[in-house]
Formats: structure tokens, sequence, C-alpha cells
């Protein structure tokens, strides 16, 4: 059986036209969802300031020490606070972040969920300890029970400050100066080490910034700027400020 001859279909140039105007309408109104829904992003991340989770410290590896009203407590005590904690040698005082400490113990001397601690790293003879740190505590005007200054032996202290604060260093004297980590430790109620999370302008991975008083110090020597009107020990004061007001409006999940 021969086949019959194929006839070539004439396209019809109206339905074509209408075929070619919704697939253009389909992809303007793809590109416009998918716009809108890249700025929502872009607007959501910008405010991503979240803190940084870096560690939690276990309740099984507590730091124990002796106040500078000669009791002796541990740092877990503390829970359900946010902790602000300074570490520092009595014999190589910080006055960058000493400043910092007094005022923050200024701005929040009217609330009890806020708590200050200067672990002090060169304590001298146990029989000494108490007197030194009562010393210390009224050089920094720290006052029970909202700034504890505290310590322990060396190398307790010591371990616990590299291994649950994740210091980038342990503690130690190196000709008659002592080397450590000299960045403020902020804990929030749960135990977590947090860090602040600074969102970038020109987009991309939001930078993590520890409360490194002695790098931002450095910067601004260098004469690095920060892009406002304040130096980088300002402006990383400012941060800290920031950090801990977003901890304390943090729901505890205790």
């Amino acid at each position: 059986m021969q086949a019959p001859d194929l006839q070539p279909v004439t396209p019809d140039p109206k339905k074509l036209l209408r075929t070619a105007l919704i697939l253009v309408l389909i992809m303007v109104l793809g590109g416009i969802f998918i716009l809108k829904a890249y700025q929502k992003r872009t607007k959501e991340t910008s405010r991503e300031n979240v803190p940084s989770f870096l560690f939690q410290i276990s309740e099984t590896k507590d730091l124990n020490f002796v106040r500078q009203d000669g009791k002796i407590s541990e740092l877990l005590a503390l829970k359900g606070k946010v902790l602000v904690i300074q570490c520092l040698p009595q014999s190589q005082p910080d006055e960058t972040t000493i400043g910092v400490m007094k005022r923050l113990a200024e701005k929040y001397k009217s609330r009890d969920d806020v708590a200050l601690v200067t672990l002090v790293l060169d304590p001298g003879e146990p029989e000494q300890l108490v007197p030194q740190l009562s010393e210390v505590a009224d050089t920094l005007g720290a006052e029970l029970p909202q700034w504890t200054v505290a310590s322990n032996e060396r190398p307790t202290l010591h371990r616990f400050i590299k291994n649950e604060f994740k210091a980038s260093m342990l503690p130690h004297e190196k000709d008659g100066k002592w080397i450590y980590d000299q960045s403020i430790v902020l804990v929030d109620r749960e135990r977590h080490i947090r860090r602040a999370v600074v969102p970038q302008k020109r987009g991309g991975a939001p930078f993590v910034a520890a409360f490194d008083f002695e790098k931002s110090k450095q910067w601004d020597e260098e004469g690095i700027k920060t892009g406002t009107d304040l130096n980088n020990v300002e402006q990383l004061e400012v941060l800290l400020g920031e950090t801990i007001e977003i901890l304390l409006n943090e729901k505890s999940t205790s």
C-alpha cells in the first residue's frame, strides 16, 4: 500500500505569536520572582548578626576559684547570667580591657543578669592570694556580686583558659613578660562562648570577631580604618556592647 503524500503544515502566525508572548511572560515573571527572593535574602542576611557559637563550657569541667572576699566559688555558679570575662596579670595590667570592663560595670550596674569576672593569671603564694585579689579588686573598682575578681593555681587556671575559653595560646611568662590571649571572653546564659558576627556590606560570609582589643590597637597603629567615625578599639567596644544586648534578649532554654 502506497503511503499518502505528506504535506507540510503551515504554522499559524497568530498561534506562534501567542505562544511566544506566553513564554516571554513566564520568563519575565520568573525573573521578577527570583530577583525579589534574592533581595529578600540579601536583606535578611544583612541582619544576620546573631553572635557565633564557639563552644559550650562543660558542666563537668567547671573552674573553681577563690574570690576577692576569700570565698571559694565556681564559674558556673554564675550560670543564667551573661558573663564578661577578662584575663589579667596583676603585674602587667591591660589598661585597654580594664577601661572596657569599668565602663561595662557602670552601664550594667542596675542589672543582675550581667556578671563581670576578672581572672588573675599570676596568683602569688596561697596565704597571700586573698590580699592580692582584694588589691586587684580595689584597683579595678570591682565589687561583688556584680564583678568577681578570682584566681586558682596557675596550671589549673591556665589550662582552663586555653581549653574552655579556646584562647589562642596557653598563658605563660617569657623574659619577665606575660604572653597570653588578651581577648575579652563572652559567655551566654547556657555556657556558650560567643563571638560577634559582622555582616559584610558587599555580601559574602559575615566576619566572626573575637573581642581582641590588643589586635584592634595594632590596627589603629597601622592606620587601618573602620569605615566609621570610630577607631578600631572604639568600634570593637561598641560591637561588644551590641553583642551583650543580643545575648540578654535571647530566651534561655533551661
